[in-house]
């Protein structure tokens, strides 16, 4: 995720990740360039990590490999969902068990075998069990990857909703053609944590932390709808701007790197 900022510029896509705070680049263009430079993350795909321990001094779960490549099924938007083990109806109240933390772009993103992605392609992750630990692993996942994928119109048609979808669609394309092509790069974070502000089953409102490597720390609140059997992320006509946080305290400590 790009650092976050000011409210959105005259011109510049509406998005809560591609304001002109979010975006330390000379053009947004250059942001899609370079979207997977993670500054002062380690991007060894191996998912070695020599210190062991997150700035808290809690054990780290490892990066494993590279999220992105097809699974053996299709990952296609029409291709069926396979069942899901997962059945718990419980919002977490700590890290969920059995997530293996993967890199796409170098920002790493949590999945699970009970719980989702069932089917990924170099694009789209989808396919989430219908519970809170679901719509946490498809929040984080589809909150990068609308921005980051190649196809990324195919993964923000195929796995947002609302209002401001279309709008952010149409803008960042125009975008994308009239921005300069050597634009500076951004800053990007890395998922910190997490709590859930509300869930009744077919919604749910997550806080997700993240953390830059400045070591400042903000929170964005996304809403997941469970839609067409998967869920999806909304897209608000206005969405909301992320807020600092000084620490973890109220938060679930969760993360890959």
């Amino acid at each position: 995720m790009a650092e976050p900022g000011n409210r959105v510029a005259a011109g510049e896509p509406r998005s809560p990740w591609l304001r002109s705070g979010f975006v330390l680049a000379a053009a947004f263009i250059g942001f899609i360039a370079v979207i997977g430079t993670v500054l002062g993350v380690a991007s060894d795909t191996s998912g070695k990590d020599t210190s062991g321990q997150d700035g808290s001094g809690k054990a780290k779960t490892p990066v494993t490999g590279v999220v992105g490549r097809p699974s053996s099924e299709s990952a296609d938007a029409g291709s069926v969902c396979p069942e899901l083990t997962d059945s718990r109806q419980d919002v977490p109240t700590s890290a969920p068990a059995g997530v293996t933390w993967t890199l796409y772009d170098s920002v790493a993103l949590p999945s699970s075998k009970a719980a989702g992605p069932a089917l990924v392609g170099k694009d789209l992750a989808r396919c989430y069990a219908h519970t809170p630990v679901g719509a946490l692993l498809a929040n984080s996942q589809i909150s990068v990857r609308y921005l980051a994928a190649d196809d990324w119109q195919e993964v923000t048609r195929t796995q947002t909703v609302g209002a401001g979808r279309d709008a952010y669609i149409a803008d960042r394309t125009k975008a994308e053609q009239t921005a300069s092509p050597d634009g500076g790069g951004g800053v990007h974070g890395q998922i910190a944590g997490f709590r859930f502000v509300t869930h009744n089953g077919t919604t749910a409102v997550i806080q997700t932390v993240w953390r830059f490597p400045d070591g400042r720390m903000q929170a964005a609140t996304t809403t997941m709808l469970w839609r067409d059997g998967d869920w999806r992320l909304e897209y608000p006509a206005d969405p909301p701007d992320p807020t600092p946080v000084d620490s973890l305290a109220g938060y679930i400590p969760w993360g890959g790197v």
